[in-house]
Order: structure tokens, then C-alpha cells, then sequence
């Protein structure tokens, strides 16, 4: 009887925690992105905003996508466009959403199965919503 329990006990904590393992993925603290930003280190922003937001705000050196919220195939196309210049670059791939959420979790899963590498791949933690650094934004395009 104690045996089952224990095994019972394992199987509904595996259960429980795969599903949070495979949401599981590589963010970035507005902080941290910051220091990138202000330093020489090789970054590629992927920035999926809405074309509007992305010209009202944006990173310097991000590259447009309009690709948010990355669910259909022509949004995925979009970010096709963006895969030559990961590929060409060595540094981290930041991806920027308004919230940093599900088209920002979209755009990465879709990146990773372009055969972008995961330690590469980073989320900007709440998105461009929740940029405490409004100095930084360049407006236009």
C-alpha cells in the first residue's frame, strides 16, 4: 500500500511539472537587456509588434517583423525574413512583443524549430509594455 502511494505520489508530481518544463524558456530582465543594449555585445532584436507600435516605439537596431502574434503562416513567414542575419550573427536573439508573452513564446518555439539554438534564444521579460527605460525607445522607422 505504501509502495502505491509513493508511486501515485510521483506520477501526479511528474505529471504536474512536465507541462511547466516544456513552458519553460529563456527571459531576459528589462536590466539585464539594458546593460546588453548599452555595451558592445552582438545582439539580434527581433521586435514582432504590430507595425503601428513598432513606430510609435522601438530598440535601436531591432528588426521589424510585424509578425505578432506569430500564429499563422504568414506571420511565420515574416520571420523567416529574420533567419539569415541569426544565422549570420554569434550573438544572443532577443525577441520583443508587447507583453512578452504568447506571440513572443510563439516566435521563439518557431525560431527553435528553425534550428536557432535555445541558448541563444531570450524573451524581453513583459515586453515592450513593460520597458522601464522609456529614454531608450527610437520612434519612426
Amino acid at each position: 500500500m505504501k509502495k502505491n502511494v509513493i508511486a501515485l505520489f510521483l506520477a501526479v508530481t511528474v505529471l504536474f511539472l512536465l507541462p511547466h518544463a516544456a513552458l519553460a524558456k529563456n527571459y531576459v530582465k528589462p536590466d539585464v537587456f539594458k546593460q546588453w543594449l548599452t555595451t558592445s555585445r552582438s545582439i539580434v532584436i527581433v521586435d514582432i509588434q504590430p507595425a503601428k507600435e513598432f513606430e510609435k516605439h522601438h530598440f535601436k537596431g531591432s528588426i521589424e517583423t510585424d509578425a505578432f502574434p506569430s500564429k499563422s503562416d504568414a506571420e511565420k513567414r515574416r520571420l523567416d525574413n529574420v533567419i539569415p542575419k541569426i544565422q549570420a550573427s554569434k550573438g544572443e536573439v532577443v525577441i520583443v512583443c508587447p507583453k512578452g508573452k504568447g506571440g513572443a513564446v510563439n516566435t521563439y518555439e518557431y525560431l527553435l524549430s528553425k534550428g536557432v539554438p535555445e541558448s541563444r534564444l531570450f524573451i524581453l521579460e513583459g515586453g515592450i509594455d513593460g520597458w522601464p527605460y522609456p529614454g531608450m525607445f527610437v520612434k519612426g522607422r
